[in-house]
This record gives C-alpha cells, sequence and structure tokens, in this order.
C-alpha cells in the first residue's frame, strides 16, 4: 500500500501522522511511505530521518494527496484540504465529525473512506488512538490554567498550591476519565484543591483510591455542578461521549456566577464542549472573555507539545496502520472490530450512529455496506 503523511496546516499544528520509526515499520513490511518535505520538523524530525528508514520526500502536499491510497494526518482536513480528498482514498486521523457538519458532509460527497482515530474503540470500551492525547491534553490543561490565572495575563492572580497559610487555589474538573483524571493528577502534584465531578460512582471511587491529595468527589447533576463552579478558580472541561457532541453540563448562568479572573479551559471544545460559553479558538489567539472569565477554546491542545505528543500518537496509531496496509481495508475491519467501530463514513454513508445522531442524518451499519 501508499501511505501519505502530508504536513498539518492547522494554527501552529506542530505534530505528525508518524515518526520516523513509525515509518520504518510500514516500509519494512513492504509499503510505501510518502512524506511531505518538512512534515515532522516542528516535531524534531527532519527530511533526512525519514529517508533513513525508507520514505519517500515530496516536495508539496497535492503529490502526497494524489499519490496515496492511505493519507494519515494527526487533525482532521480544513476546508483548503477537501480538494485533495477522492473516492478511492482511506483517511486515517482525528476527524470529530460530530461537531463539524461540513466536513461530515464533504467526506459523504465524495466517498472518502474516513476511520477517525477517537472512534477506534477495543471490546472493553477503551479507546486506544484516543487516550494518548487526552494524556497529554489533560497534563497540559492544568499547565495552561496555572498560566492564566496570573494576573499579568488577566487572572485572579492566585498560585495553584497557594503557600503555608494562603489556600491553594479551586479546580474544578467536569469528567474523570482519561484527561479528568490526568488534570487532576497534575494539580493535586501543584498543591491545588480539586474536585472531580463524575456520573458513575465507581469511577469516583475508583480515583478516591488512587488520587492523593487536596481531593473531592461529587456526582454529576446540575446542582452539584453549579455549586462547584461557582467557587472554582479554574474550571477543566474533560467530558467525553464517545464520537458524539459533547453536553453543555456547565451551562451560561453558572459561568456567570464565577469570579472574574476565573479560568476555563474545555478539552472537550474538539467534539463541541462541555461548557456552553466555549467556541474553539487557536493557538495564537488562544482566549477570549466572557463576563471577566477567561476562556481557553484551543481544539489541539497537544500540538503546543509536538515532540511528546508525536511519538505517543505514533506508538498507538502506526499497529493500526500497519494492519490496514497489510490487509487493506475491508480485511482489516472485517477482522478487527476496533478498527471496524472506528469507521465513520464508507460509501458516502454515515457508519458511525452518534455523528449521524448529531445532525439528524441516517446512520447505516458498516456491516450493510459490504
Amino acid at each position: 500500500m501508499i501511505i501519505g503523511i502530508p504536513k498539518e496546516i492547522k494554527d501552529k499544528e506542530f505534530r505528525v501522522a508518524l515518526t520516523p520509526g513509525g515509518v520504518g515499520h510500514l516500509v519494512q513490511a513492504g509499503h510505501r511511505v510518502l512524506v511531505e518535505t518538512k512534515a515532522g520538523v516542528g516535531a524534531g524530525f527532519g527530511d533526512e530521518e525519514y529517508e533513513k528508514v525508507g520514505a519517500e520526500i515530496l516536495p508539496a502536499a497535492a503529490e502526497v494527496y494524489s499519490k496515496a491510497e492511505m493519507i494519515m494526518k494527526v487533525k482532521e482536513p480544513l476546508p483548503s484540504e477537501y480538494q485533495h480528498l477522492r473516492e478511492d482514498m482511506l483517511l486515517f486521523t482525528y476527524l470529530h465529525l460530530a461537531a463539524c457538519e461540513e466536513l461530515t458532509k464533504e467526506l459523504m460527497r465524495r466517498k472518502v473512506t474516513s476511520i477517525a482515530y477517537e472512534t477506534v474503540e477495543l471490546p472493553d470500551g477503551r479507546l486506544p488512538l484516543l487516550t494518548p492525547m487526552s494524556e497529554v491534553a489533560g497534563r497540559m490543561a492544568v499547565q495552561i490554567a496555572a498560566h492564566y490565572l496570573e494576573e499579568t495575563h488577566g487572572g485572579r492572580g492566585k498560585l495553584m498550591g497557594g503557600v503555608p497559610g494562603v489556600s491553594p487555589a479551586d479546580v474544578v474538573i467536569v469528567g474523570g476519565g482519561t484527561v479528568g483524571t490526568n488534570a487532576a493528577t497534575v494539580a493535586l502534584g501543584m498543591g491545588a484543591h480539586v474536585t472531580i465531578i463524575d456520573k458513575n460512582i465507581d469511577r469516583l471511587r475508583y480515583l478516591e483510591e488512587i488520587l492523593h491529595g487536596s481531593l473531592t468527589t461529587l456526582s454529576s447533576n446540575p446542582l452539584n455542578i453549579a455549586s462547584a463552579v461557582e467557587y472554582a478558580d479554574v474550571v477543566i472541561g474533560a467530558v467525553l461521549i464517545k464520537g458524539a457532541r459533547a453536553p453543555h453540563l456547565v451551562t451560561r448562568e453558572m459561568v456567570e456566577r464565577m469570579k472574574p479572573g476565573s479560568v476555563i479551559v474545555d478539552v472537550a471544545v474538539d467534539q463541541g464542549g462541555c461548557v456552553e460559553t466555549i467556541h474553539p479558538t487557536s493557538h495564537s489567539e488562544p482566549i477570549y472573555l466572557v463576563n471577566g472569565v477567561i476562556h481557553y477554546g484551543v481544539p489541539n491542545i497537544p500540538g503546543a507539545v509536538p515532540r511528546t505528543s508525536t511519538h505517543a500518537l505514533s506508538n498507538a496509531t502506526a499497529p493500526y496502520a500497519l494492519e490496514l496496509a497489510n490487509k487493506g481495508f475491508l480485511g482489516a475491519v472485517k477482522e478487527n472490530p476496533a478498527l471496524a467501530k472506528g469507521v465513520n463514513v464508507y460509501k458516502g454513508a454515515l457508519t458511525y450512529k452518534a455523528v449521524a445522531d448529531a445532525f439528524g442524518m441516517e446512520y447505516t451499519p458498516l456491516e450493510k455496506l459490504f
């Protein structure tokens, strides 16, 4: 199979789909890998490193797209990339379609076979290709919040951990999954008081067992969320509903009761966000204010640490890419249920129910299209 890796073009997105090591595995298995020149530079990988493992370096994205049978990316195609998409192409990347109707319709119109990293799902419910970036984003969310809490960046002027005789910051995390757990680990490590809100009591019980420090757990309901958000210095949105648009658990009214200079970091913004007042921003212009509350809505948070993120992502995606290349799309998804769950669009039809439901569109089970 011919695999193409174009350079990412999203604002300050420095990750690349595969490390040279990941590319080397594909080449050793007999596949051709085409890499756009300088695709890996932002993550610290020069063209020569890819050439050493057998990749072919091409001068432009258009050439990569036109020659490749499978395109591997990090982020979803942007409008300027739509022209490169075609019916006989397999697209393997993060898509987050439930938050982007335009891209959904474009993939359907062009009949692009589309596998979303974030919906590849193991039998036990784990999301192996989403988890690494959720870990990075959760940890970074606290760093980001600490930065914007500083008065010099518009915040309340509070130190996360306080000092002896002075109370620490109150960090409220909505969602106790991978993002929430990693955020809590870092916030507790910095000495903050952390409140985690989740609907799964068994998950909260588990988190109380493994996390140490000033931790409070609350069952998720509107009253508990409203009460916690009102006293919070930092709110971190960490809600995930697999493949679906995130629900607005933190309402506009709740945000209006927050203290000026407090900070919201909604990691769920790439799925629409769990805070009603959030909207996507960019690394170039990451924040805006609502009622004096700082909102950080960058959807590609891990792009700020591309070296770490690329290694973590490539470690997870490379084995699945090799499976797709070795067996072809049909062979791989028929043999591997996890990959089959990752398919969002096939033959112009929506094959992921949560995405179809988000837009009131028709859902077609993948097996009906074989």
